[in-house]
């Protein structure tokens, strides 16, 4: 599980909470945002990811990130890292690995704004041993911490993820719509599911992500 005595060598805003800030764009209060869940979503999921030599980006991903670069929209990984409260790794690993996705990415021209992750789970031990934390998916925590720290429009943002939890986060926090990857069309009290499975449906959330950046008065 994490180590306490390590700790103050990384970005917890708690023991169980990561919030890093990347880079030094600024954005305009009000700006909305695209959501990303990591593993499965941004990078293949290796089930409880340890090795940073083991990441490999999904495809077309880069080009979603980027194209939010383009429109001036901030984008947040916001991810649930259950593994470190169940002792599988700590955060000195939860760091290399998503160093190394941050460092992927970059290659390809895309770049994240910030980071939220998640240790909490039950089948922690510890301080780490929360059941339904407010910050874990699918509560809205993490997007609602992301939100407060730079001052973002949630009903004008986006989600990506590869989970329902992913969607349900992004409905509870209060977005008007999110992208299922390998998932179903659904409606949900407002929230509208938009699958991620074939080419129309990458073009279509580059299409919402530029007319967001539109909106915005992007360049």
């Amino acid at each position: 599980m994490a180590d306490p005595t390590t700790s103050g060598r990384f970005p917890l805003a708690e023991p169980g909470l990561w919030v890093e800030r990347v880079g030094s764009r600024v954005f305009a209060a009000g700006s909305p945002a695209l959501f990303l869940d990591r593993d499965g979503t941004v990078n293949v999921d290796t089930g409880y990811p340890d090795d940073p030599a083991e990441m490999v980006l999904r495809a077309d991903i880069a080009a979603v990130i980027a194209a939010a670069n383009r429109a001036g929209i901030p984008v947040i990984i916001v991810t649930n890292q259950s593994g470190i409260a169940r002792g599988y790794f700590g955060w000195g690993d939860f760091a290399a690995v998503n160093g190394r996705v941050l460092e992927l990415l970059r290659v390809d021209n895309a770049f994240v704004d910030m980071v939220v992750a998640c240790a909490y789970h039950e089948a922690g031990s510890g301080v780490l041993a929360v059941a339904d934390h407010p910050m874990r998916k699918p509560n809205p925590g993490m997007l609602l911490e992301a939100a407060g720290r730079l001052g973002l429009d949630l009903r004008r943002s986006l989600v990506v993820g590869d989970k329902e939890a992913d969607m349900e986060a992004g409905q509870r926090a209060g977005l008007a719509q999110g992208w299922l990857v390998d998932g179903q069309a659904a409606v949900r009290s407002g929230f509208t599911i938009r699958p991620w499975c074939e080419r129309a449906h990458f073009d279509g959330l580059l299409a919402a992500i530029a007319a967001l950046g539109t909106a915005s008065g992007a360049p």
